[in-house]
């Protein structure tokens, strides 16, 4: 008698909720509904009767008479919801907010999202030529002093298994060397700050530092975007005070008393 195995779905309804979700999130505004099936692949009728279940639920809305699909008013109290759970999240984006405003300088806080760096909030300097940092995006984590920092935990397999084939190339399109990149992240650790300089462009430095949660592993970063040019009194200034600001954030810091 042989035994069956049980198919899996070519593609379970969650996944289609992710893909989605993860389409909204990269166009940055309302989609057509027409336009869907195509951007995902998928059923026309699969993808129109998952937009309605969703658009009931309130995490979709569908507006105007060329049925544009957005993100809902329950995603804003779901939202709402995980930065009153998550201490970190909240007083993350509150220091972006000062850091901005004292400096003058393009502030960031940033999350890692798979292989990606991901901009959860970011606060543009005073400076007249303004470097911009666009809140949801996702930056291979290669290119990033943040990147450095988020993995420094991690060994070399397991940052080679998280990046995905559009993490390994830098900007200007030559291969990351996995084993190099891997050694940067482990010099990281613990480390108070890290900085890349002209590493996604030519004109921008970063600095990052570590905020650490509870068990003393880097849960997110805060960040300065800075002009190439800095002059050097001014650079030393700005990594002080983004250490001394990792330090209010970090749940290590706050709770055992220990250096982030």
């Amino acid at each position: 008698m042989k035994t069956r195995i049980a198919r899996r779905p070519r593609e379970r309804g969650v996944d289609r909720v992710l893909k989605l979700f993860s389409c909204l999130q990269a166009k940055g505004g309302p989609v057509r509904l027409a336009e869907l099936p195509h951007m995902l692949d998928a059923p026309k009728s699969t993808i129109y009767d998952l937009v309605n279940i969703l658009a009931e639920a309130g995490l979709l809305e569908i507006r105007g008479k060329d049925s544009q699909i957005y993100f809902g008013k329950m995603m804003h109290l779901y939202g709402t919801s995980y930065l009153q759970a998550n201490e970190i999240m909240a007083r993350g984006r509150e220091m972006v907010d000062v850091l901005a405003r004292e400096t003058g300088e393009t502030s960031e806080f940033c999350i890692r999202h798979r292989g990606k760096q991901v901009i959860i909030h970011a606060r543009p300097g005073s400076r007249p030529l303004r470097i911009s940092s666009e809140i949801g995006s996702r930056i291979p984590l290669p290119w990033t002093a943040s990147g450095r920092l988020m993995l420094s935990h991690m060994s070399l397999a397991e940052i080679d298994s998280i990046l995905g084939p559009e993490d390994r190339a830098m900007p200007d399109g030559s291969p990351v060397d996995i084993g190099k990149f891997a050694a940067e992240c482990q010099a990281s650790r613990n480390m108070p700050l890290v900085k890349t300089v002209g590493m996604i462009n030519n004109f921008t430095q970063c600095l990052a530092a570590p905020v650490t949660n509870a068990y003393g592993l880097v849960e997110a970063t805060i960040c300065f975007v800075l002009p190439i040019d800095v002059p050097a009194e001014k650079k030393r200034a700005l990594e002080a005070r983004l250490v001394k600001a990792s330090g209010e954030l970090s749940l290590m810091n706050t709770e055992s008393g220990q250096a982030g």
